[in-house]
């Protein structure tokens, strides 16, 4: 809101935002992380996708997983690293669509770096868990995160000095390259790929052999030239029109698309007829979500490297077959399509490399995400931003990766590096395999909403996998039964759990069915009978949408947050 009222526009705001998310949300996301973004300009009209998601390095070959006799790729170390997209992403959108300077943007974040913030009761808990971790193996994030050799409490100032140095040094070097604004940014992301975060990062992998889930110790492939070969791509929103609003993605590099399928197949339902929360709505959507997902498996990857038939995937006519596949009763398996004809194909996960009867410390880096366990499977972790400004203009982007379990800290630099590549498959021959240079599949799935071809509403949530099952709940309570927004994010959430899971250990509950605990026993009882093994937990606690638009009878922008969790906010001035 500081930038909205200094002048900035929403691809400003959103920049300074993703940036202090770097620091006061570590154990959600950092520098070293990936970013996906959704936008939509008003001066050109245009909707358009960032993929801020770096690729696999050069040198990490299947052969080279498979000699270290793994059968995932880890969720922790430096084995998963992939060139950290985050920062390339938030310049790519400051460059193009932004209209302010790099240090203005960056003045936020570098100031509760220095200076310090209240440290949040679950980074506290994060940092106090991995602490033996960072004392013994990871003693990059011992100098990063612990004060000597204790952890900080909830609510005490928390500065991150060393980043707050990396941030300056490269608003330095981009005002010393140039006058110019665009000259500056694209300075600054010399420094960070091509420079000296290039280079910490290119010798902290080389020399460094960090213990992982495995309980072993793995050099990772990153080198500097990998950073210095990937620019963050600018493409085409992915897209589907949905009771007269155009709904736009990320293409199937991410799960984005999964969305849309889903909307393509819920468009042949009467959903406002089923009653918003009632057994049949709720079956109806997972067991559409259920198809949608078995096509994200067999099918996404990068399409610069793989044929994704998205096209046929988002069709009326593929939708209106896969549609008849939803009966009375939950399915128990997972049946992905035949676009063009083509041969589905689902890899069947590894066993997981995993340390038993270790230190606890082993046991949380064998789960892929930030989630510190034991904890309430309810949650989800990563971040989202999304704004809009009174001129059309809007955004939203889910940055993630290079949280403080991910991999060790590189002390001079502030943050780890981010772990995405686990989410890749160590066979070969299926789009989301490991492969030099791919793009894995990321979970980020931020979404924009048009109507008339004008900014109506953007959204996001945290929640890995589950992203984008909490979000359509969002849109269907928006365009289906007519609620405001805020009212939108505070409805039933559920998810299925029979989606194999992106993160380490990829595990799935082919007829499990996550509900809300204030589901009305009925519905709960109606979904029993229809073969849903339904887990019920925490009243609000699945997701944490957030939404800005505009309000298309009288063009007032407005911003609502869900009241799940602790960190959403909604400000709209």
């Amino acid at each position: 809101m500081a930038v909205l009222e200094r002048g900035g526009n929403a691809f400003d705001a959103a920049v300074a935002a993703g940036f202090v998310l770097q620091v006061v949300e570590p154990h959600y996301n950092g520098p070293g992380g990936d970013l996906s973004i959704v936008l939509h300009s008003a001066v050109t009209g245009e909707t358009t996708a960032i993929c801020g998601q770096g690729p696999v390095p050069a040198a990490a070959t299947l052969d080279r997983f498979l000699a270290l006799g793994l059968g995932q790729v880890p969720g922790s170390g430096l084995l998963p690293a992939t060139v950290p997209g985050a920062f390339g992403g938030w310049m790519r959108l400051l460059a193009e669509f932004g209209t302010m300077r790099l240090a203005d943007v960056l003045s936020y974040a570098i100031g509760y770096a220095e200076r310090g913030f209240p440290l949040l009761a679950e980074t506290a808990n994060a940092i106090g868990t991995l602490a033996p971790l960072f004392l013994t193996e990871w003693t990059g994030s011992a100098s990063t995160y612990l004060s000597g050799e204790r952890a900080p409490t909830a609510g005490s100032r928390f500065r991150n000095p060393a980043l707050a140095r990396t941030y300056r040094r490269i608003v330095e070097i981009a005002e010393a390259a140039s006058p110019s604004r665009e000259s500056q940014i694209e300075a600054a992301h010399e420094a960070f790929y091509q420079g000296f975060v290039a280079e910490a990062i290119d010798t902290f992998v080389a020399r460094t052999e960090a213990i992982d889930a495995t309980g072993r110790r793995h050099r990772g492939f990153l080198t500097g030239q990998d950073l210095a070969d990937w620019q963050p791509q600018v493409e085409p929103a992915a897209g589907i029109d949905y009771r007269g609003h155009s709904v736009h993605k990320p293409g199937p590099w991410s799960q984005g698309p999964v969305f849309l399928q889903q909307l393509a197949l819920l468009k042949g339902f009467d959903v406002t007829g089923m009653g918003l929360g009632s057994a049949e709505y709720i079956h109806t959507v997972v067991e559409c979500a259920k198809l949608a997902f078995a096509d994200r498996e067999a099918w996404y990857g990068d399409p610069l490297q793989s044929d994704v038939p998205l096209q046929t995937l988002l069709g009326d006519d593929y939708n209106h077959a896969r549609r008849e596949l939803v009966n009375k009763e939950a399915s128990e398996a997972l049946r992905p399509g035949s676009p063009d004809g083509r041969e589905p194909w689902m890899p069947t996960p590894g066993p997981p490399d995993l340390q038993p009867d270790a230190e606890d410390w082993i046991g949380q880096l064998g789960n892929g995400l930030p989630t510190i366990l034991p904890r309430t499977a309810a949650r989800g972790d990563t971040c989202t931003v999304t704004v809009t400004d009174r001129a059309g203009n809007t955004v939203a982007a889910t940055p993630s990766g290079g949280w403080l379990k991910s991999s060790p800290a590189i002390a001079e630099l502030g943050f780890p590096l981010g772990t995405r590549g686990q989410t890749m498959w160590l066979v070969d021959g299926h789009p989301n395999s490991v492969a030099p240079g791919r793009r894995p599949r990321t979970t980020l799935s931020p979404t924009v909403v048009l109507r008339e071809g004008r900014s109506y509403v953007s959204f996001g949530t945290p929640g890995g996998d589950r992203q984008d099952q909490w979000t359509l709940l969002f849109l269907l309570g928006v365009l289906d039964f007519g609620l405001d927004s805020q009212s939108a994010t505070e409805t039933l959430a559920f998810h299925s759990d029979a989606i194999p899971a992106s993160f380490t250990p990829r595990e799935s509950y082919p007829r499990r069915l996550t509900v809300e605990g204030d589901c009305p026993p009925e519905v709960v009882a109606e979904l029993q009978r229809r073969n849903h093994e339904v887990q019920l937990v925490a009243e609000k606690s699945l997701g944490k949408v957030c939404a800005t638009g505009l309000r298309p009878d009288n063009g007032f922008v407005f911003a609502s947050a869900s009241p799940r969790g602790r960190q959403a906010y909604a400000v709209s001035r």
